[in-house]
């Protein structure tokens, strides 16, 4: 008999591929719309530090394309490795939408890519900012079909099962499925705050070592201030989201609360330590009735709790506290943006202890993405697909020792190039901070305003 449960061996594995590879497609989202941001400007005003940042921040771009559609494909695989019983089952839907993004989507990045990374100078400025436009919408696309997909299994519609197979009846229900709205409105807003953290982390870093050019700040201040927008408007989405999963995941949204028995006045659990043995949690700190309030609207309305569910709910305290650091990350993200914000309107430049405090925060994008990711697939067990198809039914019986050693080969590869990722990052930022200072840039504007056609092999 094996030792290893392969079940629970192949979600790992699965889980390890789909956190390193979110964070790449999460990057190249946000980050195909701010290369925009800075390419449109650069044409309308023929400012050099404009385009000075597009070509800092493009090189950024490839190196997460690339490492974006390798994770993806190693993905892929699995599905037929360890998961067979899900595309025998739902094939029929989940095939047609990942060929979709295929053919819709990376394609058109891929090919829009090389245009924009190579043709400067080569086509005209027309027509390199139209493949710096398609490639923004390539990503976004991209991400409409993959959520469509994952919303669907979480809230199937538009189907019918035949002999065990399911069959589209409606594409339009498949993809327009009830949480695929707030799945995407959600996951668009998260890349554009994980991007708007990463431009304010990597530009302070390059001001604490020297830079203060325009094209540093240019970054500095559109990653601060896109982030204190965006802020809040994903706390609204993520309350409606969280409502959504109330009324299609009751089991998830009680996991993530901390709810064990149905009851009225349920409190807002902030703290505590979920005991699944004795369906309590230890050291609760908590407010009374608040999370009846914003559930159901009001202060003593009803909650359903895990046992409610039997043997059909997920894991308590993973979802439990992956909630609580996607929220309390989130929430320190509103406080730095905020107070970033107010300081560079107030004094044009951040002070020292605000650059540092940007730079701790590059990556707390990717802290709460995961944390959130965690919530939404972990949540959903022991089902694959919600109330279809439960991930038992759809494992493999690929031999647990196998799978252990696969499993291994991949957190070392994925460890490697992740510190890779961000070493590179940081190689390219400090290299040119320092071509900057030994440059000793003048900081006139008048020196940076220069024609669009003077630019152009720039």
């Amino acid at each position: 008999m094996d030792t290893l449960d392969p079940i629970v061996l192949a979600r790992i594995q699965f889980a390890a591929n789909i956190t390193f590879h979110i964070l790449f497609p999460t990057i190249s989202i946000g980050l195909g719309w701010f290369l925009l941001y800075f390419k449109t400007r650069f044409v309308a005003s023929g400012q050099a530090h404009w385009m000075q940042a597009y070509q800092f921040w493009i090189k950024i771009f490839a190196l997460t394309f690339a490492l974006g559609a390798v994770s993806g494909i190693t993905m892929s695989f699995q599905f037929g490795t360890n998961w067979p019983g899900f595309m025998t089952t739902v094939g029929n839907v989940a095939g047609p939408l990942l060929a979709y993004e295929v053919l819709t989507a990376f394609f058109l990045e891929a090919t829009m890519l090389g245009i924009m990374l190579f043709g400067r100078g080569r086509v005209s400025e027309g027509v390199h900012t139209l493949a710096t436009w398609l490639v923004a919408l390539g990503t976004t696309a991209s991400a409409f079909w993959i959520l469509a997909l994952n919303s669907w299994m979480h809230t199937p519609a538009g189907y019918e099962m035949i002999n065990g197979q399911a069959f589209v009846t409606s594409w339009f229900e498949v993809i327009f499925n009830p949480s695929f709205p707030y799945r995407l409105g959600h996951m668009l807003i998260a890349s554009g705050l994980t991007v708007s953290f990463l431009l304010a982390g990597i530009s302070a870093y390059r001001w604490l070592k020297g830079d203060a050019g325009k094209d540093v700040m240019t970054a500095l201040r559109a990653g601060v201030f896109v982030a204190a927008a965006l802020i809040p408007l994903q706390i609204y989405v993520g309350d409606l989201h969280g409502l959504n999963t109330l009324k299609y995941q009751p089991a998830k949204l009680a996991a993530m609360e901390g709810i064990w028995t149905t009851q009225k006045g349920v409190p807002a659990v902030l703290f505590g330590l979920p005991d699944e043995k004795t369906h309590s949690t230890r050291f609760e700190i908590a407010i009374p009735k608040l999370a009846s309030r914003y559930l159901t609207g009001q202060w003593d309305g009803e909650v359903k709790g895990i046992a409610d569910f039997g043997d059909k709910h997920p894991p308590v305290a993973p979802v439990f506290w992956a909630f609580r650091i996607m929220v309390g990350v989130g929430l320190l993200m509103l406080a730095v943006s905020w107070w970033a914000s107010l300081e560079l309107v107030r004094k044009k430049q951040p002070s020292m202890r605000t650059a540092q405090v940007l730079l701790v925060m590059t990556f707390a994008g990717w802290v709460a993405l995961i944390a959130g990711w965690y919530v939404t697939e972990i949540g959903r067990q022991p089902w694959l697909v919600y109330g279809v198809l439960t991930t038992a039914q759809a494992a493999s019986s690929v031999p647990g020792d196998n799978i252990a050693l696969t499993l291994a080969m991949y957190l070392l590869l994925y460890a490697a190039l992740m510190a890779a990722y961000v070493s590179v990052v940081f190689h390219l930022a400090k290299k040119a901070a320092i071509e900057a200072t030994e440059g000793a840039p003048s900081s006139n504007d008048e020196q940076h305003r220069v024609p669009v056609r003077g630019l152009k092999n720039a």
